[in-house]
């Protein structure tokens, strides 16, 4: 069986360049200043509102992986480091670049994938008129996805559903956040032209997410014995 890791970064739009209805639409509930601005902040997390600026994919077998990721204004060429391709492109071409590799694997493994990267690489493909080349939100329960945040919180069974970081620190895992950059950093340092330093963010949550997903193999999920 092949597997595919993948992961994505997303920048929200500026506030200020929505239209009028937009901004209206948006602000329709913050009742204070600090409710405004958090809601500008969390542009990012919605494929309205935001786009992608990176995509990895890792094969947790090999650790071979690729990163895809947005680099304006740049001339940044191909490049290689610990078996890590990176290559940059527009959204649409690091999403057509993801469409491209992801159709060749039969299992695809994430963090928060179902709620998160499935639903904005379907939406930032859609606008770009980008037809999807496998099915990214198949059955939840047996299907060829493993979204770890729904292996680890058992379905929704238990009451917090943690973070990467958190997972990984509290299970003795290189946090991707050790190295100075954090998600809610991806734009600023965008906007600072730190491109590649984002893409290799991205590796590294590439790297925690195969960390995690061996632990739960190995540690979490119920392999049944030989009969007694």
């Amino acid at each position: 069986m092949s597997r595919i890791i993948f992961d994505i970064e997303t920048i929200g739009t500026d506030f200020d360049a929505l239209d009028l209805p937009q901004q209206e639409y948006l602000l329709k509930y913050a009742e204070t200043e600090e409710e405004a601005e958090a809601v500008k902040d969390s542009l990012g997390l919605y494929p309205l509102t935001g786009e992608i600026v990176t995509i990895g994919l890792m094969n947790p077998d090999t650790l071979k992986g690729v990163i895809y990721f947005q680099a304006p204004g740049k001339g940044i060429s191909p490049f290689e480091e610990d078996g890590v391709q990176y290559e940059t492109g527009t959204e649409k071409e690091i999403l057509e670049k993801f469409w491209d590799v992801i159709k060749s694997y039969t299992q695809f493994v994430t963090f928060n994938g179902r709620a998160f990267d499935c639903p904005f690489i379907l939406i930032r493909s859609a606008m770009h008129k980008l037809r999807p080349t496998r099915e990214l939100m198949p059955n939840r329960y047996n299907g060829p996805h493993i979204d770890l945040l729904d292996q680890l919180t058992f379905y929704g069974a238990t009451r917090r559903r943690f973070s990467l970081d958190m997972w990984c620190r509290a299970l003795g895992i290189k946090s991707p956040k050790d190295e100075g950059i954090a998600g809610q950093d991806v734009k600023r340092f965008f906007q600072e032209g730190h491109y590649a330093d984002i893409a290799r963010y991205c590796a590294r949550d590439l790297l925690a997410t195969r960390e995690l997903l061996l632990r739960w193999e190995n540690y979490v999920k119920f392999k049944p014995g030989p009969a007694s």
